[in-house]
């Protein structure tokens, strides 16, 4: 255990936090990187005050004002502050907050700040005002109650970023994405203190943003789903007013079959084009050898770069599969004139002259990881996404990079897996300068199998534990800590409008046809979606099919499996009685749901489907049930099994209606104790 998480848990134990719900310490995330307590609590009552001094700018007050009304809906003190203003005081006993001057939204700007909660009053001062909008979601974070009434526990906090990029990116390209759908996701990222939106928005299923140099491109490559610029722009001031930058991704010369519907005539390959509706790497790829696609590409990032301020501009790069170049004579004639020996070659050609078309119009060209080829020039930045082996070498070569392998959050892969990826493993290698390029991460949310009504689901909480790998000490990686902080923080995450939680339960009254979810969320709570993009495989998806169905209800980290799982770890490991009692419970529910559930399938065919692992999940069951009692010696260890537990645990183990159940290599393990294998 970190010695962070040590102190506060001692801290817990002897404020007598620990006979509360939650204490204190279990809502920070991600963790500070100084915590020291203090004595007492401050307590809040309606006459809270805030105020601003230093050099502060509009941000910092609407900000301040937003704290005061989330506070407000929180503890539902009808606080008589209605906004921070330049006349603002705190009278004393409220909140003051130094800011020493605006912060830019630039790479390595100061997002530092420091807190002080005495039971007198509270102090937050910050070099900029991104950082004291850092403090105001600790301070959130840290509201408490009790008998008396809501507070904030007496401590200090000194806290600061470990990488300056700690980013999210959204595909708007797959599956279009409304405004309210960033939005909201914006306040999210801000609430776990990430500051970078990674907006994926043109893909071969969609281009999906007005340009009004070239508006067929939206017109004829979109169905009619796309921002309008006016959108974008709102867009960006509403992260902007949360700290976070917006820069966006134009993927080419790959993924661009939208771009191709409108202009087949910069394609390496003869059109008509159509918009793709399945998922896939697909083949149509802009010519490289084509003026024209650079004056179309010169027209387009000019107009785009003005209308997003931020430095950087992404480039994809990716899957190319390079068919179409190899097949095309006159692309191949190009290569054999210009001595580009293979398709990574001519790559690199490009990318070189989208570098700089980027760079006349004042941008730092990123691009995944494939961009990375001999002899482009160092100022780019390298996105990896296939491993960190890449990120390592481009470190090693002077290039900055930023990680997202290990962060597929679309993978379905529980937040642990996450968690312990690090953007600076032990053992790379790096030097302390070559460290210094490895500017942070992002979060990767592609949306084939993701709509507007699934989208947090599969974003939150998970990303909260990856805002927390990109902000605390590498030294912070308690995963049993980092789950109990998880479930606190994904129900905070819900004041910001954000789904992952709520629209479960309506999704399920959809499935269950009005009947009783009970039964449907007993089992969707033992299970998981395909991972790793199993769910491609079936060739039906397209990007208008239905995403409403079982494996939509079912989140990456199945909760009561999770806890169900590490039960039966620590049980095999103590043996602990007090544990029997919990997984004997857990276990004849799961015994009892099949019946139920049968009874809705049979009014609700979009279930059926799901009966196999329904039964599977009642089979799996009452076999741990009889491998417990074999243990505690309440059943005869003698007696033959009255079923082969081997076939039933393989049967449990096969995917079903696209999910799989999550407790069977736990179950697996009771059998082994109870036959005396393990």
């Amino acid at each position: 255990m970190t010695r962070i998480l040590a102190i506060l848990l001692l801290i817990a134990s002897t404020a007598g936090a620990a006979a509360e719900p939650v204490n204190p310490w279990d809502r920070l995330m991600p963790m500070p990187s100084r915590v020291e307590p203090g004595e007492g609590r401050y307590r809040l009552g309606r006459d809270f005050r805030v105020a601003v001094t230093g050099k502060p700018d509009a941000r910092i007050y609407r900000e301040a004002s937003r704290l005061l009304r989330r506070l407000d809906d929180r503890t539902g003190l009808f606080l008589t502050q209605a906004f921070v203003t330049p006349d603002s005081e705190a009278d004393g006993d409220g909140m003051t907050v130094v800011v020493e001057r605006q912060g830019q939204l630039q790479v390595g700007e100061d997002e530092s700040y420091r807190l002080v909660i005495e039971p007198d009053g509270v102090q937050l001062r910050a070099t900029t005002d991104l950082g004291a909008l850092h403090g105001f979601e600790t301070v959130l974070q840290l509201l408490s109650a009790d008998a008396d009434g809501y507070y904030l526990p007496a401590l200090s906090i000194d806290d600061a970023p470990r990488f300056a990029w700690r980013g999210l990116m959204i595909d708007s390209g797959r599956h279009f994405l409304p405004v309210d759908v960033l939005k909201r996701n914006l306040d999210g990222m801000a609430a776990v203190k990430m500051n970078v939106l990674h907006w994926h928005l043109t893909e071969d299923q969609g281009f999906r943003i007005e340009s009004k140099v070239y508006p067929e491109l939206h017109q004829q490559g979109s169905d009619g789903f796309f921002y309008t610029q006016e959108q974008v722009r709102d867009v960006i001031a509403y992260a902007d007013q949360r700290g976070i930058r917006v820069y966006p991704e134009f993927d080419v010369p790959g993924h661009a079959t939208s771009w191709l519907v409108s202009h087949p005539e910069i394609a390496a390959a003869p059109g008509p084009y159509e918009i793709e509706r399945s998922w896939g790497i697909f083949d149509p790829t802009l010519d490289p050898t084509n003026e024209a696609t650079y004056a179309l590409l010169d027209r387009l990032f000019a107009e785009m770069a003005a209308l997003f301020p931020d430095d950087y501009f992404h480039i994809g790069g990716d899957e190319v599969t390079g068919k179409q170049w190899a097949a095309n004579p006159a692309i191949q004639a190009f290569m054999k004139q210009h001595g580009i020996e293979d398709t990574h070659g001519l790559q690199a050609h490009f990318n070189r002259r989208v570098l700089e078309i980027l760079t006349r119009h004042g941008k730092k060209m990123v691009g995944w990881e494939e961009i990375l080829q001999p002899g482009m020039p160092k100022d780019i930045v390298i996105h990896s996404w296939r491993g960190s082996e890449s990120l390592v070498a481009a470190a090693r070569d002077g290039y900055r990079s930023i990680l997202s392998s290990g962060y597929y959050i679309d993978l379905m892969r529980p937040a642990s897996h996450h968690y312990l990826n690090d953007p600076l493993p032990e053992g790379s290698g790096l030097t302390a300068e070559q460290a210094q390029l490895v500017l942070g991460g992002e979060a990767t949310m592609w949306s084939e199998h993701v709509t507007a009504e699934t989208i947090d689901s599969r974003i939150w909480p998970r990303t909260a534990a990856i805002a927390e790998r990109l902000w605390s000490s590498a030294e912070v990686d308690d995963v049993l800590a980092m789950y109990r902080r998880l479930d606190t923080i994904a129900l905070q995450l819900e004041e910001h409008g954000l789904t992952h939680i709520k629209n479960r339960s309506m999704m399920m009254r959809r499935l269950a046809n009005g009947f009783d979810i009970g039964p449907l969320r007993t089992l969707a709570d033992v299970v998981e979606p395909l991972k790793i993009y199993q769910r491609n495989a079936d060739d039906r998806y397209r990007s208008h099919s239905p995403y409403t169905l079982l494996p939509d209800v079912a989140v990456a980290d199945a909760r009561d499996a999770r806890i169900f799982n590490r039960r039966v770890t620590e049980f095999l490991e103590s043996g602990d009685a007090d544990l029997v009692a919990a997984l004997r419970s857990d276990l004849e529910r799961w015994r009892s749901n099949h019946e139920a559930f049968s009874r809705i399938a049979e009014r609700s065919p979009a279930l059926r489907e799901a009966l196999p692992i329904s039964e599977a999940l009642h089979e799996i069951a009452s076999l741990g049930l009889e491998a417990l009692d074999r243990i505690t010696a309440e059943g005869d260890e003698t007696s033959a099994w009255s079923v082969t537990p081997g076939e039933i645990i393989e049967t449990a183990r096969r995917p079903v209606a696209k999910v799989e159940l999550q407790i069977v290599d736990a179950i697996a393990r009771l059998v082994g104790r109870a036959a005396g294998i393990i």
